[in-house]
């Protein structure tokens, strides 16, 4: 997975110098206004997804928490990377399901029932690239926002032992339970991005689709009494919203509107 990140971040960083070269140019106060221009977009996002697929066997909806970071030519030319953070408490797969006792219970080493809770964790990061199109209106910076991207997805159930007091998920024996699963993937997005004159309400909002083309990546789990190496197909479906910082090389007011 770190040749995977660092390959991402190569091709990335390679793009931005390639396209840097190429769009350096002079602008004076007239030349910005009410045109397309190249900077560096960074931000912070929040969707909601719903699982099909393997995945839906295992999650129900899940959250993300996530920062793209982008780079937009005078072409209206989108590439850059962005990654995720996947949480949520609706697991359905039990892998904990071994453990209970006629009562419907999991007794702890106290002899108590246990307190266990089983949540979704995980993350996608991808390469990006894509196009803003804006055929209307003088803010040439924003329009209908659409892209595509490569890279990888992890997911895994987190076992929280809320007493810890249940020796069967002390330590590295979760590894044994918790299904941690990855492998490429791939995005893709349509909204809308709008950038403001004030430089405060910039933000993009739409629709993602993630397809996951995984595997599980522990050699044994416990439950099973097998390795848990199936290749699944893993889709999320979502929405996203997110509030976004463009990097101008120059106020906005200079270029934006008369």
């Amino acid at each position: 997975m770190k040749k995977l990140i660092l390959l991402v971040m190569f091709v990335f960083f390679a793009s931005i110098s390639l396209l840097a070269q190429n769009q350096r140019m002079r602008f004076n106060r007239n030349e910005y206004k009410d045109s397309c221009h190249h900077f560096v977009i960074v931000g912070i996002s929040f969707g909601g997804d719903i699982p099909y697929g393997d995945m839906k066997n295992r999650y129900n909806k899940n959250f993300d928490i996530g920062m793209p970071i982008l780079y937009k030519t005078s072409k209206n030319l989108i590439v850059g990377i962005e990654g995720n953070y996947l949480f949520s408490g609706n697991v359905k797969e039990d892998v904990l399901g071994n453990m209970y006792n006629t009562s419907g219970t999991i007794t702890d080493a106290n002899g108590n029932p246990a307190s266990v809770r089983l949540n979704e964790r995980g993350f996608t990061l991808y390469g990006v690239v894509g196009t803003l199109i804006n055929k209307l209106g003088k803010n040439k910076n924003s329009g209908l926002l659409l892209y595509m991207g490569l890279g990888y997805m992890q997911h895994q159930i987190h076992i929280a032992d809320i007493g810890r007091s249940l020796p069967q998920v002390y330590g590295n024996l979760k590894k044994g339970y918790d299904r941690l699963t990855g492998g490429f993937a791939a995005e893709q997005f349509i909204g809308y991005m709008y950038l403001a004159k004030n430089r405060l309400a910039n933000c993009y909002g739409g629709f993602t689709f993630q397809e996951g083309f995984t595997t599980g990546l522990r050699g044994y789990q416990y439950d099973l009494m097998a390795p848990d190496n199936k290749k699944r197909i893993d889709v999320l479906i979502g929405v996203r919203i997110g509030w976004i910082l463009p990097l101008y090389k120059k106020a906005p007011k200079e270029f934006y509107y008369n």
